[in-house]
């Protein structure tokens, strides 16, 4: 395991230092831009659709094309219009034509009508040429089910890594060999160029950071305003070493949840005189030594406990909501009286399929199952959430990455100063993230949020302001704002207004 570690720490430094990395060019131009026919919705009355061809291979700009599915609310003040802002939600494998017809209206009233609000489904995800692993919803459920979350038991350990691994075979199609990041951004440029923009306007949450980074990379003079919210260091994510952030900083959000709610008192239906902190421990203590017997036929793994216990920290407005959950899951355990809670299945769509096409694409992770095995004894030396994050790259072990993904040098001066957003607690994508980002982009400015979640947009009405000025304007906030913290979630029910970006559906989708 040390050697390893090791090694993975080493490449960590040495992508860290930008040191003999191999960066990939943004490809000539000489590109045909994609005409955009919008024709109103069918289901959605106010919205425009419109489908983009673009290169499927950008080595072969005339050679076979795909096509990326877009949606627009078109600016309501035409009058002051000032561009488009296009919108990524994350994942990766997140809709972003779903994610604006849920969100753009607000975001339109946000920026006072200024801009046509856009969303589209990056190269095989959702509308956009999908890519598909399975024949049928029934099928990529039955996949997921086979094995645990992750595996959390050295016996574990081999049948996941070898049913994971055979995700490639599933997958392999002419999309699912060209879904690096540095070809969405390329499809976004020239989205950019087909929409008459001269420069771009971007608000990327969570994975969308990633492309926001990989953009500015490719295409540093093409910024107009760029947003960063819910922040990867690229570094971590495309040279592979993200675990070495994941295997702690979900806990660091956790043990907020766990503080909190002893502060709250009865108000959170998890504390108990002894602490949340012990009573957590006992409970994933108890559950990862035997199954519990929840009746009605279900049964609470280890697993699944940790899966639950990290979808929450995406927004403390359920903290309240997983506070019951774990109560019933508690006393079902260390053997007291609870009512059951009743969950919710979500439907399939390509999410799952998207994300791995993405990340395997992006990162080169390790072919052995000992690597794996190694790094994720690493993992749980960290924290209960480390394997949680690593297993799943088990699906890449076999993958080919793309020859045309970007893996830095990331620093680079934009046109125009990049707005970084990071939460102090955000378990999915660290505080420590933002950080680097802001390092990285000369020129940039950090804006924090002082308080809890995944992404801070809409979350904080203090970040929600300086955003919009800043896409409005280009004004950035004064170095070292800081806004605060909303108040404790289990003293108060806040009704976000935050965007679901990075909201995890049933499998949880990671980023």
């Amino acid at each position: 395991m040390r050697r390893t570690v090791q090694t993975l720490l080493a490449v960590a430094a040495a992508l860290t230092m930008a040191v003999s990395v191999p960066a990939a060019e943004a490809k000539p131009d000489g590109l045909t831009v994609p005409k955009l026919d919008w024709r109103p919705c069918a289901q959605n009355p106010g919205f425009d659709c419109a489908t983009a061809s673009v290169p499927l291979d950008y080595d072969q700009p005339n050679g076979p094309a795909t096509h990326i599915a877009l949606n627009r609310k078109a600016a309501t003040d035409p009058a002051h219009r000032i561009g488009s802002v296009f919108l990524n939600p994350g994942g990766p494998g997140g809709s972003g034509v779903g994610f604006a017809f849920d969100f753009a209206e607000r975001f339109s009233a946000s920026l006072q009508g200024k801009f046509d609000v856009i969303g589209f489904d990056p190269r095989g995800v959702g509308a956009s040429d999908p890519v598909r692993c399975f024949a049928s919803e029934a099928e990529g459920n039955a996949f997921r089910a086979a094995v645990p979350g992750f595996p959390y038991l050295r016996e574990q350990e081999r049948p996941f890594f070898d049913h994971y691994r055979s995700l490639a075979g599933k997958c392999d199609s002419a999309i699912a060999r060209h879904m690096s990041t540095a070809d969405v951004a390329r499809d976004l440029d020239l989205l950019r160029r087909a929409v008459g923009d001269k420069k771009l306007t971007y608000l990327g949450f969570s994975y969308g950071t990633f492309l926001g980074n990989t953009y500015a990379s490719l295409f540093p003079d093409n910024i107009r305003a760029l947003v960063i919210d819910g922040v990867l260091d690229p570094v971590l994510w495309s040279g592979g070493a993200q675990i070495l952030s994941d295997r702690t900083n979900t806990a660091l959000e956790f043990t907020e949840f766990l503080r909190l709610c002893d502060e709250a008192g009865s108000s959170c239906p998890f504390t108990r005189p002894g602490g949340s902190a012990a009573r957590w421990e006992a409970l994933a203590k108890t559950v990862r030594a035997h199954p519990v017997d929840l009746g009605d036929g279900e049964t609470l793994t280890y697993d699944n406990l940790i899966n639950a216990a990290a979808g929450a920290m995406y927004a403390p407005e359920s903290w309240p909501d997983f506070a019951a959950v774990a109560n019933f899951f508690a006393n079902a355990a260390l053997g007291a009286k609870s009512t059951p809670v009743q969950a919710r299945d979500a439907a399939y769509d390509n999410s799952f399929d998207a994300y791995n096409g993405n990340v395997c694409a992006d990162t080169r992770f390790p072919a052995s199952f000992e690597s794996y095995r190694a790094i994720g004894k690493f993992a749980d030396a960290g924290s209960r959430f480390g394997p949680f994050w690593w297993w799943g790259n088990a699906a890449c072990a076999n993958w080919p990455v793309n020859q045309d993904r970007f893996t830095g040098p990331w620093r680079t001066k934009t046109s125009a100063p990049v707005l970084v957003v990071g939460n102090h607690f955000d378990g999915v994508t660290s505080f420590a993230g933002a950080q680097a980002s802001h390092r990285l982009l000369a020129g940039s400015r950090l804006l924090a949020y002082a308080g809890w979640g995944h992404t801070a947009y809409g979350r904080s009405s203090c970040v929600s302001t300086y955003v919009d000025h800043y896409l409005l304007t280009g004004a950035l906030p004064a170095e070292g704002t800081v806004c605060p913290a909303n108040p404790n979630p289990f003293l108060r029910t806040l009704r976000s207004t935050a965007p679901a970006a990075g909201k995890p559906p049933a499998w949880l989708t990671k980023r």
